[in-house]
């Protein structure tokens, strides 16, 4: 009895520590949160999507902004990738759980302004006079309805065509322009595939779909009616224009040729691409600008890098802005709404952009940024990084070269993707894309009827 009477207590003593120590967390918790309520400030929740250089960085300019005025208390919160974070604002939005700032991605815009959830930024810089002049028109372009700016650039990223000098240099190859056509690119791939007798192959392209996107936008072609939704509610698309199916003319030459290496699509591909390129196996390849630092680091003056390849004979229409921008919830209080515009102000100053682009490698989307000394001591060092910068600030924005403003555009990406696969893999190209269109045409459709949409 005696036995039982000890382990009982035993039990009973265990299970009051462990409430007592789920109360103290809480209470912690709980503490944790009034203490920075009682510090006066007004706390700004900020959910974003960066990792690595990305959330280092955010979390440096978090503590400079919250260190250098007291009426704000931002708090950064790492939420997960793009498409899960979207979610989570739409499910989130009228709760306290929701935040006051958040980064939502390129392909997102018409999502999250047709949501309702947000206050279009142009609010706060038509009433603090804010010059908006500053940021780039090509990164603005794609956040931008009726004159209006919805959301603020910040991680901004074009598509580049990167090359190894080193490779080139080894077989006495000239490298491509600065601004290439598809057969400058074709003549060094080539030559790269036949002087190496086989062992380097000359190029490489993802099977993604922005990079498709983009190669039709350069051409001034729209992916979907009424300019890519700029000017009316998308209800087609059109994968198979004479410009889309000229771009995978061009791919497809190199694919027969044979200097074409397929590494098919997804994560694994583009990190299979890069360690190719890195290893001088493969002489060119086409990826996010995001990647040059990344690339410079390892070939330092031997990467070349150059802007999207344009159709022969044709001037460059200019590509789309890639990336994310931030917005402002509108289920919070004007006070906070308000800490949030402070804090995006903070974010996108020259001294912060220049800061972000040289630890990040994404491009400053403030014009002043590149005079401040961190971009002017790098650019100096480096020229290649100012490549796709430069690629940005010389884009005139139209309808055919700011994204595309349609919600629900991953489906798109993914039928798109399909075919860039099966065209990679010898399938005739206009049934490929066809296929596609007639694919994201009923998603289009559906997506459309059940938003009461026409």
């Amino acid at each position: 009895m005696m036995k039982m009477m000890h382990k009982w207590r035993w039990s009973w003593q265990w299970g009051l520590g462990l409430v007592v120590l789920v109360l103290a967390l809480g209470a912690f918790a709980y503490n944790r949160s009034q203490v920075q309520a009682n510090t006066g400030r007004i706390k700004v929740v900020f959910w974003h999507e960066m990792k690595g250089p990305g959330q280092k960085a955010i979390d440096a300019y978090v503590k400079a902004f919250n260190q250098q005025q007291s009426k704000y208390e931002v708090v950064a919160e790492f939420e997960g990738g793009y498409n899960g974070v979207i979610q989570k604002i739409l499910n989130t939005h009228g709760t306290a759980a929701s935040p006051a700032l958040f980064q939502s991605m390129d392909i997102s815009t018409s999502q999250m302004y047709h949501s309702g959830f947000t206050t279009p930024m142009q609010k706060f810089i038509d009433r603090d006079g804010y010059d908006a002049s500053q940021i780039i028109p090509g990164a603005k372009a794609i956040v931008m309805r009726k004159d209006q700016l919805l959301a603020m650039p910040f991680n901004a990223s074009q598509t580049a065509l990167y090359y190894n000098k080193a490779v080139l240099r080894k077989y006495g190859i000239t490298p491509p322009p600065v601004d290439p056509t598809y057969d400058d690119i074709t003549r060094v791939a080539k030559a790269i595939h036949d002087k190496s007798h086989g062992e380097v192959k000359g190029m490489t392209m993802e099977a993604y779909s922005w990079l498709f996107e983009q190669l039709v936008a350069n051409a001034g072609v729209p992916v979907a009616n009424h300019d890519n939704g700029h000017t009316g509610n998308a209800t087609k698309v059109d994968f198979t224009s004479p410009a889309a199916i000229n771009a995978m003319k061009w791919v497809k030459e190199n694919i027969d040729y044979g200097d074409f290496m397929n590494f098919g699509s997804g994560g694994n591909a583009a990190t299979n691409e890069a360690a190719s390129f890195l290893s001088g196996h493969l002489g060119i390849f086409m990826q996010s600008s995001a990647k040059t630092g990344q690339l410079y680091q390892v070939l330092k003056n031997d990467l070349g890098v150059t802007y999207f390849p344009r159709p022969n004979g044709q001037k460059a229409n200019g590509i789309a802005v890639g990336g994310a921008a931030l917005w402002i919830a509108n289920d919070k209080p004007s006070a906070v709404q308000d800490g949030a515009w402070e804090f995006t102000k903070y974010l996108t100053s020259p001294k912060v952009q220049a800061d972000w682009q040289a630890k990040t490698g994404y491009l400053a989307v403030n014009k002043d940024a590149k005079d401040e000394p961190a971009l002017k001591k790098l650019f100096k060092k480096s020229p290649v990084l100012e490549v796709s910068g430069n690629q940005m600030a010389r884009t005139k924005p139209n309808n055919t070269n700011s994204g595309v403003f349609v919600d629900g555009w991953v489906p798109a990406r993914t039928a798109i993707q399909n075919a860039m696969q099966q065209i990679f893999a010898g399938q005739d190209i206009r049934k490929s894309l066809q296929a596609a269109e007639n694919t994201y045409n009923q998603v289009l459709e559906s997506n459309n009827r059940a938003n009461g949409r026409h």
